[in-house]
C-alpha cells in the first residue's frame, strides 16, 4: 500500500528530501554538505507543508545511511533517530549508493527486466565509494556491497565491467577509473528525491524497517582523518 512517507539523504554535497502523501509526491534537492546539519529539519518542515502534511501524519521515515561524507551521514542518522523516537515511527535505512543505481536504471532502461550497474561516488583523496547492483524480479539485489576503493583497486575489482556505470566518480576521475572503451555510463543523476521515494516505498512494502536505536551510519572511511569532535559525535550516534 502507499503510505505517507518522509525520505531524506545527506550523504553527498546535495541534500535530497522527498515526501509522499495523499496529494502526490513532493521532492527537493538542496545544498547539503556542511549546511545539512542546520538545513535538514527546516527543509523537511517546508516540504511537509507543501504536501499538506504534518510530521504526525508520516507512517515511516526513510534515510540514507551511507556510504558518504561523515558529517552528512551523522546528520541523516541523528535526524532519523530523533524523528523515529519522537514520533514512534519505523525507520527505513537506505543504501545511498542504491539511490544512484535506481536513478540510473530509470534513465537507462526503465522497462528492462534485468539491469546491472556499478555505482562509483567520489570519496575524495583519490578514493571512491563503490558498489554493484542488479535489478531482477522487480527488485534490487546487491552484487558487491558498498566499499571504499582506491582508483587502482576499483579498476581491478571492475576488470569485468558491469553493463552500466553511474555516479559522481565518472566526472571526478574519468579516465583514471580505467573503464573499457564504450562503457555505458549515466554521468548525471536526474531525480534523486524520486529515487528516494521509490526505494522507500519498496522497503516499506517489504516490511524492512528498523528501530530508531539502530539508525547507524554506514561510514567506510574509519581513519584518523576524523576530528576529535567528529569522533565524539560518532560515539553519541552509536550510543
Amino acid at each position: 500500500m502507499k503510505a505517507n512517507l518522509l525520505a531524506f539523504d545527506t550523504s553527498t554535497e546535495a541534500m535530497a528530501i522527498a515526501v509522499r502523501g495523499p496529494g502526490g509526491d513532493h521532492g527537493a534537492l538542496l545544498p547539503g554538505g556542511a549546511r545539512a546539519s542546520a538545513g535538514l529539519l527546516p527543509a523537511i518542515h517546508a516540504l511537509l507543508a507543501e504536501a499538506g502534511l504534518k510530521l504526525a501524519d508520516i507512517d515511516a521515515i526513510a534515510f540514507g545511511q551511507g556510504p558518504g561524507a561523515f558529517t552528512g551521514l551523522r546528520t541523516s542518522c541523528a535526524v532519523a533517530q530523533g524523528l523515529g523516537f519522537g514520533l514512534d515511527r519505523p525507520l527505513l535505512a537506505l543504501d545511498s549508493l542504491l539511490l544512484v543505481a535506481e536513478d540510473a536504471r530509470l534513465q537507462a532502461d526503465p522497462e528492462a527486466g534485468s539491469f546491472e550497474v556499478g555505482v562509483a561516488m567520489d570519496a575524495r583523496m583519490d578514493e571512491v565509494y563503490a558498489g554493484r547492483y542488479r535489478w531482477a524480479g522487480q527488485r534490487w539485489h546487491g552484487v558487491t556491497p558498498p566499499a571504499l576503493y582506491t582508483l587502482p583497486a576499483l579498476a581491478e575489482a571492475w576488470s569485468s565491467a558491469p553493463d552500466w556505470v553511474a555516479g559522481s566518480a565518472l566526472a571526478a576521475f574519468s579516465p583514471r577509473l580505467g573503464l573499457p572503451a564504450g562503457q555505458r555510463c549515466v554521468a548525471q543523476e536526474r531525480d534523486r528525491p524520486a529515487a528516494l521515494l521509490r526505494l522507500a516505498q519498496a522497503m516499506f512494502d517489504a516490511g524492512l524497517s528498523i528501530d530508531a536505536a539502530d539508525a547507524l551510519p554506514l561510514y567506510l572511511r574509519d581513519k584518523v582523518a576524523l576530528t576529535t569532535g567528529e569522533r565524539e559525535a560518532l560515539k553519541a550516534v552509536r550510543s
